[in-house]
């Protein structure tokens, strides 16, 4: 599949760039889409969504955008999914550090499209190693983090350590760098372009892993 990163600037303003490529999965940082009042997008006043949702028609693939959601004074940090034409959801970041701005919302979510199962990781979620453990043993084919701003290079360490513990790639998005690994932790793909484009092919392997464990007694009955 035919992935492109966009890490600077709106949709609007690459939309003519990323028709030509003709791409499968678009991928974008929290400042293509910005700030969505969930009430005045239903009141009509805005029409981001939509606009996330059109251009997902227009493009004939899977937009993947990052945006800041406000539930009546209730900020958080979101990820919308559309696939040609249909929003299919909203994942919002689970875990809140130390109080932060922005809330923890409920639910890690798969969403089923046609090039595959497409786990979301929203942001700082990809410190918390059981989010990529949870997408992986619910089979998602790969794991799609958008970050707001990568601090250092502690998020590529993260990404690559759990593709490899969990067998799926983790393809990270945020302003000003793209990010790959594959299922061997190696780095598949990186960039600081706004615009960048790689092929993806779907992979998947599976080991028997046993373990022995105490606990789980049953004591054997007799008479039978």
């Amino acid at each position: 599949m035919r992935i492109c990163f966009v890490t600077n600037g709106s949709l609007s303003e690459h939309s003519t760039r990323l028709q030509e490529r003709g791409t499968d999965i678009i991928l974008c940082g929290f400042q293509a889409i910005g700030d969505v009042s969930y009430e005045r997008e239903l009141k009509g006043e805005t029409n981001l969504f939509e606009d996330v949702a059109i251009f997902s028609k227009e493009m004939r693939g899977i937009v993947v955008g990052g945006c800041f959601t406000d539930v009546r004074g209730l900020r958080r940090k979101s990820v919308v999914v559309a696939e040609k034409g249909r929003i299919l959801g909203v994942s919002d970041m689970v875990n809140r550090i130390d109080g932060g701005l922005f809330r923890a919302g409920a639910g890690i979510k798969i969403y089923e499209t046609a090039v595959g199962k497409l786990g979301i990781i929203v942001a700082e979620d990809l410190y918390f190693p059981r989010v990529g453990e949870t997408l992986s043993v619910c089979g998602a084919d790969m794991a799609i983090c958008i970050f707001e701003q990568f601090s250092d290079s502690i998020e590529p360490v993260l990404a690559r350590a759990q593709a490899y513990f969990y067998g799926i790639p983790f393809l990270l998005c945020g302003y000003g760098y793209a990010f790959v690994a594959d299922i061997g932790g190696k780095v598949r793909f990186s960039s600081p372009q706004n615009l960048s484009t790689l092929e993806l092919s779907r992979e998947q392997e599976y080991h028997l892993v046993e373990t022995r464990q105490r606990g789980f007694f049953h004591k054997k009955r007799s008479g039978f």
